[in-house]
């Protein structure tokens, strides 16, 4: 009884939220599309759900978990796999090509994603996540957000499905999604255009003005901003949100001339 209730506890505190369905985990790892031959992180194995289709799957795989009894339970399932005892958003980045995939606590969401961002041999992350967080990043809603708009040139982003809350224990209190980044084989956009192409979605997501061609003629002058606008096929009115981010990319195009 007291073991259960501390095991209460540790998944609380860390954001644990197992996923049940085997159907969810094989797709999750289909979806991941890894390389037999490469290396593959997976963040927070939990119970092994992941592990159990990614082990076979992968050619390396090393998986960071936290919970010390959840790290020995998947080292004696899965002895070809490499357990490390870590924070994940703390492990250096591998300087040779791979991938990340996991179930990832929810609460760590923002930091793990920061972290998926900023490895320069990843070559694409697969996590499930809430499924707001996924929505909110692939423009579900018809809104894009910020992060998203500014990394477009160099990642994809995209909500793969939605999975019912059910399918998880404990069972959370909101959906989940399945969420792909993926780095571009080819940039939108030049590296020396990147510095740029930050000013102008800075600038577009200051909030001044009310629309983004209001925003960006505090900048720049007004019949380019209007002519960039029409080639990306925005109306002078749109609210910044609601601009795609192939659209952004159009509009940077024009107005850098």
């Amino acid at each position: 009884m007291v073991r259960t209730e501390r095991s209460g506890n540790t998944r609380r505190r860390l954001s644990q939220n197992f996923l049940t369905d085997p159907a969810t985990a094989r797709r999750v790892v289909r979806l991941a599309g890894v390389d037999p031959g490469g290396l593959v992180l997976e963040v927070g194995p939990g119970d092994g759900a992941l592990t159990r289709f990614l082990a076979p799957a992968a050619g390396r795989l090393t998986a960071y978990e936290i919970d010390p009894r959840l790290a020995g339970r998947i080292s004696r399932r899965h002895p070809g796999v490499r357990v490390v005892r870590a924070d994940f958003t703390r492990a250096r980045p591998p300087r040779e090509p791979f991938s990340v995939v996991g179930n990832i606590p929810y609460s760590r969401t923002a930091d793990i994603v920061r972290w998926c961002l900023a490895a320069p041999a990843l070559t694409g992350a697969t996590l499930i996540t809430q499924w707001e967080y996924a929505a909110k990043r692939t423009g579900g809603h018809g809104r894009w957000s910020r992060l998203t708009v500014l990394t477009w040139p160099r990642w994809s982003w995209e909500a793969a499905g939605r999975i019912p809350r059910h399918r998880f224990h404990p069972v959370p209190r909101v959906d989940a999604g399945i969420l792909l980044l993926r780095r571009r084989t080819a940039p939108l956009l030049d590296p020396d255009d990147a510095e740029g192409y930050r000013r102008l979605v800075e600038l577009g997501f200051s909030g001044l003005g009310g629309s983004l061609r209001a925003s960006l003629r505090r900048a720049h002058p007004a019949r380019r901003v209007d002519r960039a606008l029409e080639a990306a096929g925005v109306r002078g009115d749109t609210a910044v949100g609601f601009v795609s981010p192939d659209r952004w990319v159009t509009v940077y195009r024009h107005l850098r001339g």
